[in-house]
């Protein structure tokens, strides 16, 4: 699989021989920023098991995170919290987000290989690529960094929040997550425009 990832990104390198990959992780969670990397990895040192974050274990997430970090060109990751969010909309804010990690980067790249089906505006050409994070090891590495910063920042949000149990659900819409929100009610760290639909917000 790992081969299959690099030779999608190889074809590219024929014409920008610097390639980065972007991807996000928590579009659809009600609280909690929307998290979104972009990555330069070296392609004459590939990185083992690099695979679209969904696909992958927690722990193994984790390992391939460090490797990652370690072995990448350059890397950049940006949070865009609720406040912005609510303010754009999801879809603002992650494009947002992408420019920011783009233009981030301290080595600017030739092309920017965005997963999804639209890309934001930059200072480079760019490529949008649907369910990249499973074509594209860029992508996918781009969607492992993402992924990992997103839920460690819940992680620790939720040590200062213990009663919403945002280790467990990362602020996703789970049962659990709206039988704590109808008991505590919200906080500053939640999306107003995902709430209104079912009357958190007055």
């Amino acid at each position: 699989m790992t081969e299959k990832l690099y030779a999608f990104d190889y074809e590219y390198r024929q014409n920008y021989p610097v390639i980065c990959g972007v991807d996000e992780a928590g579009r659809g969670p009600l609280c909690g920023p929307v998290s979104v990397a972009a990555v330069i990895l070296n392609s004459d040192d590939p990185i083992e098991g690099i695979n679209d974050s969904k696909k992958l274990s927690e722990k193994k997430r984790e390992v391939l995170y460090e490797t990652i970090v370690q072995k990448a060109l350059a890397y950049k990751v940006c949070l865009i919290g609720p406040e912005t969010i609510d303010e754009l909309n999801i879809l603002g804010a992650t494009m947002l987000g992408m420019q920011q990690a783009v233009e981030g980067l301290k080595i600017q790249p030739d092309l920017a290989l965005i997963d999804g089906n639209r890309c934001p505006i930059l200072s480079v050409p760019s490529k949008a690529v649907v369910k990249g994070d499973a074509k594209s090891a860029s992508i996918s590495a781009a969607s492992i960094l993402a992924k990992v910063t997103r839920d460690r920042f819940m992680c620790e949000l939720a040590k200062q929040y213990p009663q919403y149990q945002l280790e467990k659900h990362k602020g996703y819409p789970t049962k659990l997550h709206y039988e704590l929100l109808d008991q505590y009610g919200i906080q500053p760290f939640y999306r107003k425009s995902f709430l209104k639909k079912r009357g958190y917000i007055k």
